[in-house]
């Protein structure tokens, strides 16, 4: 059994077009908040990862869903970790929550505008190539652990954990109850996983906290409580 001190900064990869990552990001800024804990906001790509045979990889389309949506958040990025803090947030929320589509580059200038930044950011991304090279890299970290999704989360001790995967974030106290649940496993280097399997009635909960996501979204569905069948070329 190892020790293990409380962790002060956490790497949080995310794709914007992820409703679960989204869910589990709202939970990570009210710990944030009330830890002043430090959160690297990361990347890592859906529509890579569900990739099908034949398919262009979303780095080789001048536009390309959630990886045209990070693209604009490496420029943040280098700016201001705080104005790519503030892009997910209401890029997350347009999607998750209104069911908007902030994918449309018309709708990520609007949004952009809305955290005070440049709307010509989003012809920055596209012009500026580099921006692929940061969100690959960042996309085979994740792969390269052994991951397949997101939210995945990297401690500096190099420990990295998928999840956690909410539904309902909790908040205040709530939240650093189950922020020092998923510390705890640092103790624990061979505890692999631990799952409450989903019934039927967590299901429609599910479909009902992601109906503006599904709503404006016409490449997933929800099969037996996941959201499957991202197709980059709908």
């Amino acid at each position: 059994m190892n020790s293990y001190s409380p962790p002060t900064e956490v790497d949080f990869h995310f794709d914007v077009m992820c409703p679960w990552a989204y869910q589990t990001s709202l939970w990570m800024r009210d710990v944030r908040d009330q830890l002043d804990l430090t959160v690297n906001w990361k990347f890592f790509s859906l529509e890579e990862i569900n990739l099908r045979e034949g398919k262009k990889h979303p780095w080789e389309r001048e536009w390309s869903y959630g990886w045209s949506m990070m693209r604009i958040g490496v420029v943040l990025r280098r700016l201001d970790m705080d104005l790519l803090d503030r892009w997910y947030a209401v890029a997350g929320r347009a999607l998750h929550v209104d069911g908007h589509r902030p994918h449309n580059p018309d709708v990520a200038r609007h949004l952009l505008e809305q955290i005070g930044a440049d709307p010509g950011i989003v012809e920055q991304s596209i012009e500026d190539l580099s921006t692929h090279d940061e969100i690959k890299a960042e996309h085979d970290r994740v792969v390269g652990t052994g991951g397949f999704g997101v939210p995945t989360l990297f401690f500096p001790d190099g420990q990295t954990f998928f999840g956690p995967v909410l539904l309902d974030p909790p908040v205040g106290d709530a939240a650093l109850r189950l922020w020092d649940a998923v510390t705890a496993w640092m103790e624990f280097p061979h505890l692999y996983e631990m799952q409450r399997p989903k019934q039927p009635s967590d299901e429609q909960a599910i479909y009902e906290t992601f109906k503006p996501y599904l709503e404006a979204r016409d490449w997933v569905s929800i099969n037996r409580g996941k959201v499957v069948g991202f197709d980059p070329d709908s």
